[in-house]
């Protein structure tokens, strides 16, 4: 019994830090709003390419190829499995401490919407599985 009730007990500090991290919306929303698309949204990968091309190449370099300012996200590394969807809405949304690549902290991007993040993966995802990445 008590060693149920201590599982019990750090499930929920878990989904409770969970929902800590991932809880604040772009715009300042309250705690309890996730930084996601509203329901029913339908990611369309060529407006990804523009919102891509406009937000995210300067760093991540056309066609997600990287540059020296920032690293090719079309590399096993960012795969489905590896980097989820929700790492790119986090990122987008709160920054990203650097830890697989040498180019420095990566900062939120004001402007961004949660679509707009959702269209930017479609695209990047097409470049992945044309690369052959995540297609295993």
């Amino acid at each position: 019994m008590k060693c149920q009730m201590a599982k019990i007990g750090v499930v929920s500090i878990f989904l409770l830090s969970v929902l800590a991290a991932c809880g604040e919306s772009g715009s300042g929303g309250d705690s309890s709003e996730l930084f996601l698309p509203p329901t029913g949204f339908v990611a369309d990968s060529d407006q990804g390419q523009q919102l891509f091309d406009k937000n995210c190449s300067r760093c991540h370099g056309l066609a997600g190829k990287g540059t020296d300012q920032g690293p090719p996200l079309v590399h096993t590394i960012y795969e489905p499995n590896h980097h989820g969807d929700m790492a790119f809405y986090m990122a987008v949304n709160r920054g990203v401490r650097h830890h697989h690549w040498d180019f420095g902290d990566m900062p939120p991007l004001s402007g961004v919407s949660a679509s707009d993040v959702g269209h930017i993966i479609a695209y990047i995802r097409l470049l992945q599985r044309r690369a052959g990445i995540g297609t295993r």
